[in-house]
């Protein structure tokens, strides 16, 4: 079994790429492919934690939506912030290491990283019919390009179509979808094959112009507007402010359920799933 590949990245740090992730597992989990999330690298203290590894909280809930079994393969490389630049780094699950950022990004990423995060990447592939990987921030912070492993490397890697996910409440949202799409490659700009705008609340009409320029700019379409709802499933940093650690007991995991159900619900009546479909075909 090769599996195939959607990725989702974001025109920046908590534009949405996560719960969208974690929605699109169970959709296509409910549509009867056999689904896994996947994220080469994810930065988070908030950690599922079992005798054996260790890996992102996040890729864990999106396993729970997938109803795949959660294993290290889904996150293989977990970066635990400690402070003054440096983390504790975790590789398929176990503590490998204590780093400074200049020796993870200048050299382990370049050296081992990649290797890692490909390997665990074809080892789902083998298992599953559809992977579905998160972006990491943004794919043009371009002066981490030549260190980025969390995103159009990956993609390219895994010849995966890519949507990205932009956050219209913050302000800005056509700006960075067509900033994005000019600062990629050549080679990379041909992975995006539509936007999700994200967090929307109002009269939808009131965005219709500015979809007809993005396409007029990009050749690509908005493929879905998802409104902004309150939900409690937990985030996957600090970025917000609300992120706290849970314990994995039947009433959290029955509050993660049914998020995931409620979201899934919510995103699959604003969103083109069968125009997603054929791309993943």
């Amino acid at each position: 079994m090769t599996a195939k590949i959607l990725m989702i990245q974001g025109t920046s740090s908590g534009s949405g790429k996560t719960t969208i992730v974690t929605v699109l597992c169970r959709i296509f989990a409910d549509r009867g492919y056999k689904v896994a999330p996947f994220k080469s690298q994810n930065m988070s203290n908030y950690a599922y934690k079992t005798k054996d590894f260790e890996i992102s909280r996040a890729q864990a809930i999106q396993a729970i939506a997938a109803r795949c079994e959660i294993t290290p393969d889904l996150n293989p490389i977990l970066l635990k912030p400690l402070g003054n630049y440096y983390s504790n780094v975790y590789l398929n699950g176990k503590i490998f290491k204590k780093m400074h950022a200049s020796e993870y990004y200048q050299k382990f990423v370049k050296t081992q990283g990649l290797n890692i995060a490909t390997k665990s990447l074809k080892s789902l592939q083998k298992n599953y019919e559809l992977i579905i990987l998160e972006g990491a921030g943004s794919p043009t912070e371009i002066n981490l390009e030549k260190s980025d492993i969390a995103n159009m490397k990956m993609a390219e890697i895994a010849n995966s179509s890519v949507l990205l996910i932009t956050d219209v409440d913050r302000g800005g949202s056509f700006a960075s979808i067509v900033g994005t799409m000019s600062l990629l490659d050549k080679r990379y700009q041909k992975l995006i094959k539509g936007f999700i705008i994200n967090k929307f609340r109002g009269d939808i009409n009131i965005l219709k112009p500015g979809f007809k320029k993005i396409k007029e700019i990009t050749k690509r379409s908005v493929l879905g507007i998802i409104p902004m709802i309150d939900f409690t499933l937990p985030e996957e940093d600090s970025l917000g402010g609300k992120a706290k650690n849970i314990t994995w007991n039947k009433k959290n995991l029955d509050k993660i359920e049914n998020d995931i159900e409620k979201l899934s619900k919510l995103v699959n009546s604003n969103l083109n799933i069968r125009e997603i479909e054929k791309m993943i075909n």
